[in-house]
């Protein structure tokens, strides 16, 4: 009976010292990778971010005069336009590749070539209040190689 009770003490102490080593082992191996990745995740978060910061401040700017436009009391039936004027401050070509109104009462024209740095582009918009009445708001959404992608102008008309 000593016998067996000393086997299983022994099997035991040996199987809890063979647990333990592997943990300090595995730790030891894990935590150099572990700040190994961590550290490289910095440094390409960094990377990723000084990209993009880079692609930034070379991207193309609409500047414009103004982004919203009142036309005021308008009879029902009738169509309106006015013209957005905009300018590129940015450091590169501004491509605008497309413009939508938020319904199709409201139709842009854009243009379709280059402007380049510094130069100046016209946006007509075009409302048409057929069929509408009372105070109405809508939107342009333009598609550009600006820095966020996106640039929005607002038309708004009170309808008799």
């Amino acid at each position: 009976m000593k016998i067996k009770l000393f086997v299983v003490a022994t099997l035991l102490i040996a199987t809890a010292c063979k647990n333990e080593n592997k943990t300090e082992v595995q730790d030891e191996i894990l935590a150099p990778t572990e700040s190994i990745t961590e550290q490289n995740m910095s440094e390409m978060t960094d990377a990723t971010t000084s990209t993009e910061n880079s692609v930034a401040t070379e991207a193309p700017v609409m500047t414009f005069e103004k982004t919203e436009h009142d036309f005021g009391s308008i009879t029902q039936g009738e169509n309106v336009t006015h013209i957005f004027k905009f300018k590129n401050t940015g450091k590169s070509d501004l491509l605008i590749s497309d413009a939508k109104g938020s319904c199709g009462c409201t139709v842009p024209e854009y243009p379709k070539t280059p402007i380049k740095p510094g130069e100046s582009g016209e946006m007509k918009v075009t409302f048409s209040s057929a069929g509408r009445n009372g105070l109405q708001s809508k939107t342009v959404d333009i598609t550009a190689n600006t820095a966020t992608g996106r640039e929005q102008l607002m038309i708004k008309a009170s309808i008799k």
